[in-house]
This record gives structure tokens, C-alpha cells and sequence, in this order.
């Protein structure tokens, strides 16, 4: 990692909560002579101004560090990733499966990483591309998972192709296309298989499937999909649970992996099977438990 001299940070908002976090960050920080970078909903909290908007920050800092939970961590993913610039997200929130770094733990990991000992995991993006009578009405990115769902009641008809040729066509409740970040997110709720995140590929997950021979899917990461819908009435296409968009009949979602990665520092001691052994109630190790009375 390059010399840092300028770090961003996003906080989540809940001022009541995050302040005495965010005060005690922004003090540590400029005490050892960084630049802190905020936009003006972050600085807000500590009672600070800010001219910066949140999609200058990544192109300006060496870092950015991020505290709250997975939805404040995707939305500013969706902003850092044509940058390269690395993430140091702190977990303020609930089950935070990607925001890895306890609070109690922020001190310790962020010397390691300025130190430059820290390692970096890439995490690929998926590209969404909704084309309407072959006009782009939507060309957006994607951390964890891109979802159709239906608006009314009606089972949704979406006819699915990967690199032109005919897959499948789905009759279900919606479709979710993941990335292996996004395997244990609203995938794994529908059925969909756990994906290292380290490892590259797309994930289809359909939604209540009306044949219960549709099953999740997993293929390469080089595919570009193609998912058109048949149903009459308007659904929802929704990324990374951040931003929805109105799809209509005929219209196309085309999907691929996006150009560049998001990347994420690990946390020091910590690896991933130890996430989700903690996040999942998984068993412990044979030699962890005690022997019966």
C-alpha cells in the first residue's frame, strides 16, 4: 500500500450513536497528522462542515474507513471501486458480515494498516445494464447482489440467457444474481449456497420458484447474462438494496462482472470461516468442546 496521508471517512447515521465513535476517530487520526476527509453528513455528526461530497472523497483519499454496518459499507463500495482505494470497514451495526472490524478492534487494525501490513481482499463487482427497446436506462454496480422482485402479487416469467444462449426462464417470486460477497446475503435466505468471497463467479438464486426443480445456480464470472421479462406487469430491480429502478415488459437486465474490484482490508487474526462460524451459529472445532461428565 502507497504512503497514506489522506483518509476518508463515512459514518452511519445515527448521530446518538456514532458521535462519541466518529469524535474519537477524527481526533486519533489528525493527532498523527492525516487529512480527514468527510462529507457534509459524517462532519455533521461531530458538529463539523464539510464542501466535500461523498463521490469526490475516494478519488481524493488513500484510504477510507468506514463506520457502520453492511448497508453504510455497500454504499460507499458502489463509490470507491473505479478508484482502488482500500476500505477499513468498522462493524457499528448488527450481524455485519462485511464490515469485519469490531470497534473495540479499530486502533489496533488501523496502525497494522498504516503500517502497510495489512492484507487486501478484491472483491468483484457486478455490472447492471437494464436496456428499454435497446436504450440504457440503467447502468449501475453492484458489491453484494442485484434482485428482480415482483411488485403485485403475480408470479413473475423472466427468460434467462448467459453469453446469447438460452438457459432457462424462471416462473417465481424474482431472481437474485450475486456476487461471492453477496452469497450470504438475500441469496443464502433463498436457498443459494455459500461462495468464498475470494473467489469469482455469479450466483442465481431464484425466489420462490413456481418448479421446484429451479435451483441456484452458480457459474463463471466471465458469463454476461441476459434476464428479459415476459410478465406484463412492472417489477423491481434493486442494487445492492441501496438504489430500485421500475423494469418493464421486454426489457432486458444485462449483467456481467464489473471492471474492477472493491478493495477491503481484513481484519488483523481474523479469517473467514471464523465469520461465519460467529455470524451462523456454526459447531465448533471437536477439540474446543468439553468432554462429557
Amino acid at each position: 500500500m502507497d504512503t497514506i496521508k489522506k483518509i476518508g471517512v463515512f459514518c452511519k447515521q445515527k448521530p446518538d450513536i456514532n458521535r462519541k465513535a466518529l469524535t474519537e476517530l477524527t481526533s486519533w487520526l489528525r493527532d498523527r497528522r492525516y487529512d480527514v476527509l468527510m462529507a457534509p453528513d459524517t462532519a455533521e455528526i461531530i458538529d463539523e462542515t464539510s464542501d466535500l461530497n461523498k463521490s469526490d472523497i475516494p478519488s481524493k483519499a488513500d484510504l477510507i474507513i468506514v463506520l457502520g454496518g453492511d448497508g453504510t459499507l455497500l454504499s460507499v463500495a458502489r463509490l470507491t471501486h473505479p478508484f482502488d482505494v482500500p476500505i477499513l470497514a468498522v462493524n457499528l451495526g448488527g450481524l455485519g458480515f462485511l464490515t469485519e472490524v469490531a470497534l473495540p478492534d479499530l486502533y489496533s487494525n488501523l496502525e497494522q494498516v498504516l503500517k502497510g501490513e495489512s492484507t487486501i481482499e478484491r472483491r468483484m463487482l457486478l455490472n447492471a445494464v437494464l436496456l428499454r427497446d435497446g436504450q440504457t436506462v440503467l447502468n449501475d454496480f453492484a458489491l453484494n447482489d442485484v434482485v428482480i422482485n415482483k411488485s403485485a402479487a403475480r408470479i413473475v416469467n423472466l427468460e434467462v440467457h448467459v453469453n446469447g444462449q438460452y438457459m432457462t426462464s424462471y416462473r417465481a417470486d424474482g431472481l437474485i444474481i450475486a456476487t461471492p460477497t453477496g452469497s450470504t446475503a438475500y441469496s443464502l435466505s433463498a436457498g443459494g449456497p455459500i461462495i468464498h468471497p475470494s473467489m469469482n463467479a455469479l450466483l442465481l438464486s431464484p425466489i420462490c420458484p413456481f418448479t421446484l426443480t429451479n435451483r441456484p445456480i452458480v457459474i463463471p464470472n466471465q458469463s454476461a447474462l441476459q434476464v428479459q421479462l415476459i410478465t406484463e406487469e412492472e417489477v423491481q430491480v434493486t442494487v445492492d438494496g441501496q438504489t430500485g429502478y421500475t423494469m418493464f415488459c421486454d426489457d432486458v437486465l444485462e449483467i456481467k462482472q464489473g471492471p474492477a474490484p472493491v478493495s477491503l482490508i481484513q481484519a488483523k487474526g481474523k479469517n473467514y470461516y471464523q465469520l461465519l462460524r460467529a455470524k451462523l451459529n456454526w459447531g465448533r472445532p471437536a477439540d474446543d468442546r468439553k468432554p462429557d461428565s
